[in-house]
């Protein structure tokens, strides 16, 4: 087929898509394209890059893109105006996530002794991007339907466009792996990232088709089921053409455990949700621990050296400057530590000049180069309390929490053989929304019906009738106001309410 007429049925398709999923029930806020449009640039590729405009050299490194720069300066920017018309909600959500909080702050402080201070200043410049566009999600007056269409948009406009590049514009959805071989990139530039990219919006698809399979009072259900379906099966079919066997392994776990996590007998039950998840890090624990993971790895098309990332963990452990705060925010690849790296894999034999290594593959490995052991711990407090929030939101929202659940699993797993915990990742920033979305739900922000609440702040009594414009019940809610079978979301219950320790 020629590429021109293949684009506009491609397009053509796009727009049929967006028309069968159409819901003019729901009304989010025009400042949901911004984090649409900041993660489609993190899914994909620069921005840079889509306007033919990738700086030359080879210090790209340490100095950048000014074109991106400026894209990103102006998506943030915009959206820490919307977080500052939503202050109320905004400061709510920050302090109920506060190691997340932590976390940034401890990014920051290593600025400090970072090898190149400014570069790694303008990376955390970027790094708060990702935060913010999640709060934009989170804040918005319907939630819930805002990640939803996250979901619909980012996934209808890159998953077909992915398909068109791969089978119609070589050049720019192909290319070839350092050693030679060809490889599938889509809209994307290296086959990791297009996994990646996959990854995270066929499982939020994937949580889309199964909560439309239980609603089967909705009346438009059949043409969002056929819009969901399409997607889902462009997202499943392009992930075996990806051959990125972390992306397809972990979406083979998440999907798996949200259908674990819907059956009846689990899904109002959190201390089975707890079970579960115990035995899936057990059976993965123990698979290693007793000689299985050899196989494991082969069977999955890998060479037991993990295609060459046991070499990359050998030579990066011991050339860290500082085990306890590392070499600073995302600083360790433009550090003299890397040279040193450089040369033990090159004397061993392993790497060519002409590829770049600018990661650990381990995203555990990746935090301790850069921040040490105290941003591993870091970590690890972000992981084990999303873990609680989202088995605790269970309780009030079943469905989503599975979706929650499953993206805070898979990105701890995914971790293990690609660098996740990094700013400007899919995995990275769909990890924070999960989390941040989890000490909503937990707190009752998010739940399909009005809990009771004697007071709301300023002495107003819930189910007080309120003149403004009202929202549908399945709105979550902060503070609530109630008129007829509408709520509005106003101010936020204090804090230290969220989640209850």
């Amino acid at each position: 087929m020629n590429p021109t007429l293949a684009s506009l049925i491609c397009a053509c398709g796009i727009a049929g898509l967006f028309y069968l999923d159409r819901d003019k029930s729901v009304h989010t806020s025009k400042a949901l394209w911004l984090p649409v449009i900041w993660i489609g640039i993190v899914e994909s590729r620069p921005a840079s890059a889509w306007l033919g405009l990738s700086p030359p050299g080879d210090n790209v490194q340490l100095e950048g893109s000014p074109v991106d720069a400026a894209i990103f300066g102006v998506l943030l920017a915009a959206a820490l105006v919307v977080l500052i018309m939503r202050r109320t909600r905004t400061r709510t959500f920050l302090a109920a996530n506060w190691p997340i909080l932590i976390y940034f702050v401890y990014c920051l402080i290593s600025v400090s002794w970072s090898y190149h201070p400014d570069v790694a200043f303008k990376r955390w410049i970027k790094a708060i991007g990702d935060l913010a566009m999640v709060l934009v999600i989170v804040t918005d007056g319907q939630p819930v339907a805002a990640l939803r269409r996250l979901f619909t948009r980012t996934g209808f406009l890159l998953l077909p466009t992915s398909l068109l590049f791969i089978k119609y514009y070589p050049e720019l959805g192909r290319g070839f792996t350092a050693d030679g071989d060809p490889m599938n990139t889509g809209v994307t530039t290296n086959k990791n990232t297009l996994g990646v990219t996959l990854l995270v919006i066929s499982l939020g698809i994937f949580w889309r088709f199964l909560s439309l399979m239980r609603e089967k009072s909705d009346p438009d259900r059949g043409r969002h089921l056929a819009a969901q379906g399409v997607l889902l099966a462009f997202g499943v079919w392009l992930l075996g053409i990806s051959d990125s066997k972390t992306a397809i392994s972990c979406f083979a776990l998440g999907a798996g455990l949200m259908i674990a996590t819907n059956l009846d007998v689990i899904r109002r039950r959190p201390a089975r949700v707890y079970a579960l998840c115990l035995a899936i890090f057990l059976v993965g624990g123990a698979t290693l621990l007793f000689g299985g993971g050899t196989g494991v790895v082969q069977a999955l098309g890998r060479k037991s050296t993990l295609s060459g990332r046991t070499d990359i963990w050998a030579a990066v452990l011991p050339a860290v400057p500082n085990a306890i705060i590392g070499a600073g925010f995302e600083s360790f690849w433009i550090s003299p530590a890397a040279l040193t790296v450089w040369n033990t894999l090159a004397n061993a034999g392993w790497w060519k000049p002409e590829v770049l290594i600018n990661e650990a593959h381990d995203g555990y490995i990746e935090v301790y180069l850069n921040l040490g052991w105290l941003g591993v711990g870091l970590i690890a407090a972000i992981l084990l309390s999303g873990y609680r929030r989202a088995v605790r939101a269970f309780e009030r929202d079943p469905g989503l929490a599975s979706l929650l659940l499953g993206y805070i699993t898979v990105a701890t797993v995914y971790s293990i053989t690609e660098a996740g915990f990094r700013m400007l990742d899919p995995i990275w920033v769909f990890l924070l929304l999960a989390i941040v979305t989890a000490s909503g739900v937990a707190g009752g922000f998010f739940a399909k019906q009005p809990h009771e609440i004697s007071t709301l702040p300023g002495g107003e009594k819930a189910g007080t009738p309120h003149k403004n414009k009202p929202r549908p019940t399945s709105a979550p809610v902060y503070g609530i106001r109630h008129r007829s079978s509408r709520f509005e979301i106003v101010q936020p219950m204090p804090a230290a309410t969220i989640l209850p320790q």
